[in-house]
């Protein structure tokens, strides 16, 4: 129960009489209605926007998937391309570079061959085919001299089309391997063709390099689903695989498709150029979750942190609000008496101003009077010497000048709230000043260094207001300094509408504890009664109330150094705020 009672808020239990139609006002309900709302506004949002970042991030990393996949397919597929295509290039040069003849003289074919293989490698045999389907002339580990392939599909491919590049096919004296065949027409009309079987490891090494997943599949397939290469699911050559066969299309492309166990995979893939190939790469869609899982569990527990931060949040909120609330309300009453109280208060600074001014009428008569009885007793040589006489005009001037101080004492009181906006030179204000304080400074042994700019400073603000704060920092300059000291002042423009005055001295200094308390109203440093500790509270008051800004750095036993920051022109709001 004590934990609870500590963490309960004030208004929990508390019920305020002026509740509308009669009821009494409960802060309970005013904190869960504005929880309700809040949470709902803020969550609502959060969840939609959540959600569509769910959706948005699973599309990223399915596009990054299949962005990934179709260039591996595409770099792969150029490689394989670029491969076939010098080999093909290599069988043009040899047929038009060389004549029927001397490709019919054995020694002249295995010189090639072999050229070929240190050259580019992967060329297994070659051979030479007439018209009718004789082989003339072939070099290679197989017995295919003397063989006829007129029937055979790629000979009437390569009749019909120039050049022709059959998948690999399993003839019991060959071993698996691609047959690439050229039509060179010779002059008389006729025609012969080169034929060479490439390696099937000049496929496999390609695809075996490739850097892809322990569930992925990479493999080369024939039009008829038959094979070229060894596949890590789907069997090894010559076995027909259980996927879709894509139709013919120009560039990289990818489907979604069926595994054999009904496993949905994604696959990539890319018809091989003059060839009835195609390049097939496969990926299990559950490796494509797999990768989607992480991010989700991030974007889930983002969700429940953010959730979670936002209710404390609203309840935080919730509760500093309506105990900010029925704190006020508690207060209300003493907030009336206050306003009450700052009325009197003006009322009797309006009095205090008329008493001052009724009085200073009468006193002026009577300092103008008297100091014409004074000048009148000094004409007579019977009134003039008499001391006694001269001793009471004396008192009454004396009598009067007191009252008048004390009557300006009573206008500044009324007017301390009031700003008067004039345009001034500052220089020649801080001249004056410094007349002012010339001799006491010389009384004190306190030698003042003024620093002023070399343009004239006009400003347009309180003249009174910035005299009075200089002359306040001064005279807490001096009470630090006295056994003397030096005293500097330096008025900086920082900017053309602002102006920085600085006055330091090398007292004794504030102590840090104390630096942060200056400001405040009756806090003094001072020993014993010789201040109010108002001062400074009155010049922050100044500074303030002109919109400029002060600040204060001191150090034990080297000084303390105040930087008043002013505008050079006081707002509209704060005129007319005056």
């Amino acid at each position: 129960m004590s934990i609870i009672k500590k963490i309960k808020p004030r208004f929990w239990d508390h019920y305020d009489a002026s509740g509308a139609s009669m009821q009494p006002f409960s802060f309970r309900r005013k904190w869960k209605l504005i929880v309700i709302l809040t949470s709902v506004v803020a969550l609502i949002p959060l969840l939609v926007m959540t959600l569509i970042d769910f959706q948005l991030t699973k599309r990223a990393i399915e596009s990054e998937i299949h962005v990934n996949m179709i260039r591996t397919v595409s770099n792969t597929w150029q490689a394989i391309s670029s491969s076939l295509t010098q080999r093909k290039a290599a069988l043009d040069f040899i047929a038009r570079d060389n004549s029927y003849e001397n490709l019919n003289q054995a020694e002249r074919l295995s010189g090639i061959l072999k050229s070929l293989q240190e050259g580019l490698g992967g060329f297994e045999d070659i051979g030479v085919v007439d018209a009718r389907g004789h082989v003339q002339a072939y070099t290679g580990p197989y017995d295919l001299k003397g063989a006829n392939v007129y029937s055979d599909k790629c000979f009437q491919s390569v009749i019909k089309k120039g050049f022709y590049i059959k998948d690999m096919h399993g003839e019991a004296e060959t071993a698996p391997h691609l047959v690439m065949a050229t039509k060179h027409v010779l002059q008389d009309g006729s025609f012969f063709v080169l034929r060479s079987g490439l390696d099937n490891n000049l496929m496999n090494n390609m695809i075996s390099r490739l850097d892809i997943g322990r569930a992925d599949d990479a493999f080369i397939v024939s039009n008829e689903g038959v094979l070229q290469t060894p596949s890590r699911s789907h069997g090894g050559i010559y076995d027909k695989i259980s996927l879709p066969i894509p139709e013919p299309v120009s560039g990289t492309k990818t489907m979604e498709a069926m595994a054999q166990d009904g496993t949905p995979v994604l696959v990539g893939y890319a018809h091989i150029p003059d060839t009835s190939l195609i390049l097939m790469m496969v990926k299990p869609k559950s490796e494509i979750m797999a990768m989607w899982y992480k991010p989700r569990m991030k974007l889930v527990g983002l969700l429940v942190l953010s959730i979670a931060v936002i209710l404390l949040a609203v309840l935080g909120s919730a509760t500093y609000l309506v105990q900010r609330i029925h704190d006020a309300d508690q207060k209300r009453v003493a907030a009336l008496h206050q306003v009450e109280y700052s009325n009197k208060l003006a009322s009797l600074g309006r009095l205090a101003s008329g008493v001052a001014h009724e009085i200073n009428n009468p006193l002026a008569i009577i300092n103008q009077k008297t100091g014409l009885i004074k000048d009148l007793f000094t004409m007579h040589q019977r009134y003039a010497s008499d001391e006694k006489l001269m001793g009471l005009v004396k008192g009454v001037l004396s009598s009067v000048e007191r009252a008048g101080s004390i009557t300006g004492q009573l206008l500044n009181f009324a007017r301390h709230l009031d700003t008067d906006i004039e345009r001034f030179d500052l220089g020649e204000m801080v001249g004056d000043l410094m007349g002012l304080l010339e001799k006491e400074a010389e009384f004190r042994r306190i030698e003042i260094s003024l620093k002023m700019p070399g343009e004239k400073i006009v400003l347009e603000s309180d003249r009174g207001n910035i005299q009075q704060i200089c002359l306040n920092l001064i005279n807490n300059a001096f009470a630090a300094m006295e056994q003397g000291g030096q005293l500097d002042i330096k008025v900086a423009v920082n900017t053309p509408q602002q102006i920085t005055i600085v006055i330091a001295d090398n007292g004794h200094g504030i102590p840090p504890a104390d630096l942060k308390r200056v400001f405040e109203p009756f806090f003094s440093t001072r020993a014993g009664h010789k201040g109010t500790g108002l001062g400074l509270s009155i010049t922050y008051g100044l500074v303030k109330e002109i919109g400029g800004d002060i600040a204060v750095e001191s150090k034990l036993g080297e000084g303390t150094r105040f930087i008043v920051t002013l505008p050079m022109k006081v707002s509209p709001d704060r005129q007319q705020n005056t």
